[in-house]
């Protein structure tokens, strides 16, 4: 048997649903899910938050929701009923809710929730008329003489798999609130300004809710979002609205919209702190402000034992995937445009997205003349000048073709101008200094740049893999592997895993722990077999003793690239040591590849 604790807790679970939905759907389904998708984004789910609930999942025509309180949750749920009766006698599609509540023991799984807490609820709102809310007898001893409504005694009814009879109570409005309950303020104040956005990616992190109930974790909630505003401020290529305009929205409801215009961000990250059991749960969301499009969301949970080391853990989490996700996000803002709109910022963006497309001779020439477009547009552009030189570095990785002298010459010049340009930018000193040294055997002045980076901006993937690819050129492999080890931990989905893993496997080469070697170059050629990953594979595996692994390895990377040849090392995987690379050329060599 498993001795994994099971987490319980006493909550107020509601559960509502569409009456009659499936003959609404019929009638006009187009009609009926635009209307039900405008009541939950202006009425519903800005209603649930305003009474500190937490939506567990939604279903087509329903939604389970949890609350810390039942009068919270009875509130809300009147609220809700109140108002739209005032919206259905206007509205063309007329959609009317029943709501169940239940205090009772639930079970925690990550962010659902399960037990006889949740299953009386969704029987609960089965008994319910249309348009009104019900609550189980358990619900009523809870709540009763703490609000101004009237219960209405149903009596004991059977429930569908529900062992034993549930007393039920219909919630009414007396004289004191018979013409409406009135919902709490649902944005903050009206701002005088609406402020114009910057010309890169801005974004605003909010004050993470405390879902726990314990003040005493206000702390630990606020600490978690200025680790993060902090830490995104490190990119360079982000705009991040400093921690006193964010949290002027602190314990309010807010509707994203109106944030991103009152600050002028385009994007806002949202989230919320639980804790129980000696456990918290952090949860996250990032939303275009323009659109509502949700564009990531995540969960962490962990162990309150030390409770700083969780804060900065999680900050790292958060921000090493947000910031893919704005860059992604801009990008395909960036493709919608046709090429004669595209300023020098969307053309850097345009080479980037192209960079992170499966490889070809093709992708890397438009990339590379999209990232000088946008340097000739802007000559200070950094970025734009540093991926200019790495694009040929990796026209020549790829192809196996050594570039020309001018090429070679350019590729060092743009390196050299963006290092200059931007000495506090991590992606350009890092990616600088791996085309000085790939391309122009600057060890020395390669590593000093990319182990700044890393100090610049520890949450920067691409930071990282460079540092690692450096290392392996300067005859550092444990430390190769370890910043590769890093990319895997901060960005476990990144188009860079690939090349980390292939690189870990000349890494090993290196420090000659070819059996590790095989390992990492596997898994590399398991997502993508091409070129690099073969050749480390091969390489390590003749080493190793599989000879015939590593032959198999070499007939298909000559499948790749016919041309390639075993003395092709000494420029291809330009390290230091003369006598690696010899070993190199020796090894793929005795895999099978021609001299």
């Amino acid at each position: 048997m498993s001795g994994e604790r099971v987490e319980r807790r006493l909550a107020a679970v509601l559960a509502a649903d569409v009456a009659g939905y499936s003959r609404l759907m019929g009638a006009d389904e187009v009609g009926t899910l635009r209307a039900l998708k405008a009541h939950r984004s202006e009425l519903i789910d800005p209603s649930i938050t305003v009474f500190k609930g937490r939506i567990v999942k939604t279903t087509g025509d329903g939604m389970l929701v949890e609350f810390p309180s039942v009068v919270d949750a009875v509130t809300c749920a009147m609220a809700v009923q109140s108002k739209m009766e005032e919206r259905n006698a206007t509205a063309t599609h007329k959609i009317t809710f029943r709501i169940g509540i239940n205090v009772g023991d639930i079970i925690i799984d990550g962010d659902d929730i399960f037990g006889d807490g949740v299953n009386v609820a969704a029987r609960v709102e089965s008994e319910c008329e249309p348009g009104s809310v019900c609550l189980s007898g358990s619900a009523f001893e809870q709540v009763r003489g703490k609000t101004e409504f009237a219960f209405h005694d149903l009596g004991e009814r059977p429930l569908k798999n529900i062992e034993r009879p549930v007393r039920l109570y219909a919630v009414r409005r007396t004289e004191a609130n018979a013409e409406a309950v009135p919902l709490p303020q649902t944005t903050p104040q009206k701002r005088s300004t609406v402020l114009p956005r910057p010309d890169k990616p801005s974004i605003a992190v909010l004050p993470f809710q405390n879902m726990s109930g314990d003040p005493e974790q206000e702390y630990f909630a606020d600490g978690i979002v200025e680790d993060v505003i902090t830490a995104l401020s490190r990119f360079k290529s982000l705009f991040v609205i400093a921690r006193n305009s964010t949290f002027t929205y602190k314990g309010k409801a807010v509707e994203i919209k109106q944030v991103g215009l009152e600050l002028g961000v385009r994007y806002v990250l949202e989230g919320s702190v639980r804790k129980g059991g000696g456990r918290v749960c952090i949860t996250g969301q990032l939303i275009d402000a323009a659109t509502g499009a949700h564009l990531w969301a995540d969960k962490f949970d962990g162990s309150l034992a030390d409770v700083f080391d969780l804060q900065d853990g999680v900050a790292e989490k958060v921000v090493s995937a947000i910031a893919p996700a704005v860059e992604v996000a801009e990008m395909e803002r960036a493709r919608r445009k046709s090429t004669e709109q595209l300023d020098g910022y969307e053309l850097f963006l345009k080479g980037m997205a192209l960079s992170y497309q499966r490889r070809s001779t093709s992708t890397i020439e438009q990339a590379y003349d999209a990232f000088k477009g946008a340097a000739a547009v802007d000559g200070r552009y950094a970025s734009a000048h540093v991926m200019v030189g790495f694009s040929s570095m990796v026209y020549q990785a790829y192809t196996g073709v050594r570039l020309s002298a001018a090429r070679l010459e350019e590729a060092l010049r743009y390196a050299e101008t963006a290092a200059a340009l931007d000495e506090d930018d991590a992606f350009v000193q890092a990616r600088a200094g791996h085309v000085l040294v790939y391309l122009g055997q600057q060890y020395d002045l390669g590593l000093s740049l990319v182990d700044r980076a890393v100090k610049l901006n520890s949450n920067l993937a691409p930071a990282w893999y460079s540092r690692g690819a450096v290392s392996v050129m300067c005859e550092r492999p444990q430390e190769a592997i370890r910043s590769f080890d890093h990319v895997m931990g901060l960005s476990p989905r990144d188009p860079l895993l690939v090349a980390a893993w292939y690189m870990t496997g000349w890494a090993h080469f290196s420090a000659e722990n070819y059996s590790e070697g095989v390992a990492a170059a596997d898994k590399a050629v398991q997502r993508v077999p091409d070129v690099h990953s073969l050749s480390s594979l091969a390489a390590n595996a003749v080493r190793a003793g599989r000879v015939a692994e590593a032959r198999r390895a070499a007939e298909r990377l000559l499948q790749f690239q016919p041309g390639f040849r075993a003395s092709h090392a000494h420029y291809l995987f330009p390290i230091r040591s003369l006598d690696i690379r010899d070993r190199i050329q020796a090894a793929l060599r005795d895999a099978g590849v021609p001299e």
